[in-house]
């Protein structure tokens, strides 16, 4: 499920400040994979700021609208939930970036896709939202703690947030950025520091 007016807390075409406050974790001019990115707002954002991004949506539509728009956008049509994974041929991501949507058969997937040092920035629904609106499909909320039981073992947790947005509109969500930790670089001594922000 992909929405273009998605998580209610930014206007339409600003990145998701959950993304935003993380993004310094990506390595400049780094690689990035915009899943399921409907308008692709995150895709823009990560072009303007020198990132080569990839945007993946099966709408094809906002798909044609994006790839005309920034240099360094490439676009792929898929249908996320059909098939085999279709991005198995890619190199590895510096950030996948994930907001909006949830189909729990790619994690595994997501998770093998991120570089060493990748960052994944996901946000999305969580249960109870259907009390105040939709999603209400249980198939498309996140259980409680579900997206650190997900990277659990897989990723180092940078910054978790499960609760209810207030405004502009209530809304259940969860949100996590963690990472995929360079083993050569961190070569078992103490573990990287990753600046927190502001």
């Amino acid at each position: 499920m992909s929405t273009a007016a998605g998580i209610p807390h930014a206007p339409l075409g600003a990145p998701s400040p959950w993304v935003a406050r993380w993004a310094h974790l990506v390595r400049p001019g780094g690689r990035v994979l915009d899943l399921a990115c409907g308008n692709g707002r995150h895709a823009i954002w990560f072009a303007c700021r020198g990132h080569a991004v990839l945007g993946v949506d099966r709408d094809a539509a906002a798909l044609a609208a994006l790839a005309a728009l920034p240099e360094g956008v490439a676009t792929r049509p898929v249908d996320l939930e059909q098939g085999t994974w279709p991005l198995a041929d890619e190199p590895g991501f510096d950030a996948i970036v994930v907001t909006n949507y949830l189909h729990r058969p790619l994690w595994a997937h997501l998770f093998a896709a991120l570089a060493p040092g990748g960052v994944l920035l996901y946000e999305t629904f969580a249960a109870g939202n259907e009390t105040v609106g939709k999603p209400s499909n249980p198939d498309f909320l996140l259980r409680p703690g579900e997206l650190l039981d997900a990277v659990h073992g897989i990723l180092r947790v940078i910054a978790y947030e499960d609760g209810v947005l207030k405004a502009p509109k209530t809304a259940f969500v969860q949100r996590i950025c963690a990472i995929r930790e360079d083993i050569g670089k961190t070569g078992g001594g103490a573990p990287p520091r990753y600046p927190l922000p502001g």
